[in-house]
């Protein structure tokens, strides 16, 4: 999908922060078919992927200085930045990197939900966000892996905006989605009983696939890693992944 909007509180934005931007970069280009431009010295080494011509996601160096490892990074839609952080502020989150312009591409910040999940928040200038959606080898799913699903809800509904509908509970699962069935556009899953300790809340992403399993065995082939093999869901066969450089990420095979 090549024709789409980013309504305020859409993830608009990804980008991988990795240890090893040529290795990454290679790594995708073989599972995806991704190509790299890079932005220019005045972005500090910026690249962007592009799938068919089209820019799908960013990556940029982690110096790893502070002990954090290569992720997935995701960037929410606002109308006004500055607004965001403020709301963001009030609500207990730790802001990162203050509101600032990025040449005329838009102005980002970074803050921490209220279960201590990094996010970004991005006010479009130039750069409007992602090219393709949901489509083979592009991002198709935004989902937030949180400790405290009660108060992780409350805050993107408060700071983002967002029109949160909880869907029917069942034993060990709780799930909220931004936006209803067809016109969801972003996920929270309570994951207060699978992540390990000492991992924080986070938010992950999803790749269209058109062969899973295929995909998984490409993924190891390239010297990355299967996390959790391919499973079938209501929503198609799914399951995670991890780079070489220990980004984890997450595949989908769509049903139909």
């Amino acid at each position: 999908m090549r024709d789409h909007d980013f309504p305020p509180g859409t993830p608009v934005w990804t980008e991988l922060f990795t240890t090893d931007p040529d290795a990454a970069a290679d790594f995708y280009r073989q599972l995806f078919g991704w190509e790299q431009t890079e932005a220019g010295e005045d972005f500090g080494g910026y690249r962007n992927f592009l799938l068919d011509g089209t820019t799908v996601a960013g990556c940029m160096r982690n110096s790893s200085a502070g002990g954090v490892p290569s992720v997935w990074f995701v960037y929410l839609a606002t109308e006004d930045a500055g607004r965001t952080v403020d709301r963001a502020r009030a609500r207990g989150s730790h802001v990162e990197v203050e509101p600032h312009p990025v040449g005329d591409l838009g102005t980002m910040a970074v803050l921490s939900d209220a279960a201590g999940a990094m996010l970004g928040a991005w006010q479009p200038g130039t750069h409007r966000g992602i090219g393709a959606l949901s489509e083979p080898c592009a991002p198709c799913w935004f989902e937030l892996h949180t400790r405290d699903f009660d108060a992780a809800v409350d805050f993107y509904r408060d700071v983002f905006d967002w029109d949160v509908h909880l869907m029917p509970e069942a034993p060990g699962f709780r799930y909220a989605t931004y936006g209803e069935d067809e016109g969801s556009r972003a996920g929270i899953y309570d994951a207060s009983a699978d992540l390990p300790e000492g991992v924080p809340s986070h938010w992950q992403v999803y790749f269209e696939v058109a062969d899973i399993d295929a995909a998984a065995a490409h993924v190891t082939a390239l010297g990355g890693a299967v996390l959790d093999p391919p499973v079938d869901s209501p929503y198609g066969r799914m399951g995670s992944f991890s780079d070489p450089t220990g980004a984890m990420f997450r595949l989908l095979q769509s049903e139909g």
